[in-house]
């Protein structure tokens, strides 16, 4: 999957599967595609941390000429065969508190991440509470970058009104930005970047919910009366997941919880910038914990 703001880890969680969104520089763009932004990375989605592992081993190959790259892991190791390591006793700080406004975890999703952090601690680690590390400021900026986003593929214009309601608007409002707008909002991204790593520096790994609500009924965000609410919804849904991108940490969904109702509902563990080796160990040591890949919807 591509994700940039969160679409690898939130089909993971709705989904019960383990999703890697890699360090930034870690998978190429190229040869043809790219993201100004540096929002935007590939990553694997699979149902166990060895397929998810071996899978990122496939697409971690170096291309020459890349803007930018993740440290390369120690000659002769692969993330597969960070699999079944011991990852040691880690400091994981955890916090639950959305930046966006008027969003809220809903009680499934908060017990999901409760549930996950006394596994952690119940496997030896040391789990202690910490803040955000952005606030609701960062939003607008975030969204202004997503909105010139959405112009990365060009469209000929006698075609746009072929595009979903959300796609056009998101356009529309990216068209209106000015480039010394575009400019300072990523800027200040780099800003909030450099701030939000050095927040938790000490930590090793940060555990948040992947999702603030139980997977929604198909239609749910598409159905929203404007797209300006279809937006809305979805920033309210995933209120986590997108800081990650602007720091270009990496990140993972772990599929651990299923609600009441029999739906799975993830938690995210981040790694420091270039520690996807820590998050494939915790991950595979969760997994041995407790088990998921069995696991089947209803519907299945």
């Amino acid at each position: 999957g591509s994700d940039g703001g969160g679409s690898i880890r939130i089909p993971a969680s709705v989904c019960g599967l383990f999703g890697i969104k890699p360090s930034r520089g870690r998978v190429s763009r190229g040869p043809i595609a790219g993201d100004a932004t540096m929002l935007s990375v590939i990553g694997p989605l699979a149902r166990t941390v060895a397929d998810a592992a071996a899978m990122l081993d496939a697409m971690a190959v170096a291309q020459e000429g890349e803007p930018f790259w993740a440290p390369p892991l120690p000659a002769g190791e692969t993330f597969a065969g960070q699999v079944g390591r011991d990852p040691g006793r880690l400091l994981v700080g955890r916090y639950a508190t959305p930046a966006v406004p008027g969003a809220t975890v809903e009680p499934q999703c908060l017990r999901a991440w409760e549930e996950a952090s006394a596994l952690l601690a119940e496997l030896g680690h040391e789990v202690a509470d910490a803040d955000a590390p952005v606030n609701e400021a960062i939003i607008p900026i975030f969204e202004l970058v997503w909105a010139v986003a959405a112009h990365s593929y060009p469209v000929d214009p006698a075609r746009e009104g072929e595009l979903l309601p959300l796609t056009r608007w998101l356009r529309e409002r990216g068209a209106a930005a000015s480039a010394p707008d575009f400019l300072r909002a990523m800027q200040q991204l780099q800003q909030v970047a450099r701030s939000a790593v050095l927040a938790h520096a000490r930590f090793d790994v940060v555990l948040t919910p992947t999702v603030a609500q139980p997977p929604r009924p198909v239609g749910w965000f598409s159905g929203a009366p404007h797209p300006a609410e279809d937006f809305e919804r979805q920033k309210r849904f995933t209120p986590f997941t997108a800081v990650y991108n602007v720091t270009g940490q990496p990140a993972v969904n772990v599929p651990l919880h299923w609600s009441e109702d029999g739906l799975p509902i993830g938690v995210q563990l981040v790694g420091r910038p270039g520690a996807e080796a820590t998050l494939v160990r915790l991950g595979s040591q969760l997994e041995a914990a407790r088990p998921w890949a069995h696991r089947r919807p209803l519907t299945w």
